[in-house]
């Protein structure tokens, strides 16, 4: 996936734990927001579920789309 700049603004704390993380673990401090944000927001959940069903991002969304029309035209 494609990364994009922004800029944050953390508590002292928050960042000095961050970094010690990174630090720690050989990551970049901004792999250890990112993780974070991906496992608060869920998204860490349905990367393993695409991984474990074999399927590609592109699969993932249109497997997505069917369901909603389906849902949303009644059929189940």
């Amino acid at each position: 996936m494609a990364k994009t700049k922004t800029t944050v603004y953390l508590d002292e704390d928050v960042l000095r734990g961050a970094k010690v993380m990174a630090a720690r673990s050989g990551k970049r401090d901004y792999e250890i927001v990112e993780e974070a944000l991906r496992a608060y927001l869920g998204m860490d959940v349905l990367d393993r579920a695409f991984d474990a069903a074999g399927m590609d991002e592109d699969d993932a969304l249109r497997l997505a789309v069917e369901e909603v029309h389906r849902f949303r035209s009644g059929r189940s």
